[in-house]
């Protein structure tokens, strides 16, 4: 039998797996205390092009990759034009206008990586 400690969504789990052939039983978990969360790191914050920043910025909702950016700097969008698409977990995930407006900055690429609350563009 071994034993292990596994953290899962920061709950913490003690974990008995037992080694064995045919007939073996399943692993057994059971939760204990959570341990304390650390501060999150700051996430590298995006420099706006010259032109300057709008005053709506469109931030990641979760961790992931540039997959595909869809509109351009000047270009008029309305609420739910998508702008941004992110790869969050193998699946595109489309980040969009939340009001009309006008492209002011396209702070990303694709193939970025950014993690939650990093600016992907802003609108004016």
């Amino acid at each position: 039998m071994k034993n292990y400690t596994i953290t899962v969504n920061g709950n913490v789990y003690d974990v008995t797996v037992e080694e064995g052939g045919a007939g073996a039983s399943a692993p057994v978990a059971r939760p204990v205390a959570a341990a304390p969360k650390a501060a999150p790191a700051a996430a590298p914050k995006a420099t706006a092009p010259a032109g300057g920043a709008g005053s709506v910025k469109l931030e990641a909702k979760a961790a992931g990759k540039v997959f595909a950016v869809e509109a351009s700097v000047g270009q008029a969008v309305k609420k739910g034009d998508t702008v941004v698409i992110l790869e969050v977990m193998k699946m595109e995930t489309p980040v969009v206008a939340e009001t009309d407006g006008t492209i002011a900055s396209i702070d990303v690429a694709k193939g970025d990586s950014v993690e939650v609350g990093t600016v992907l563009a802003t609108m004016n």
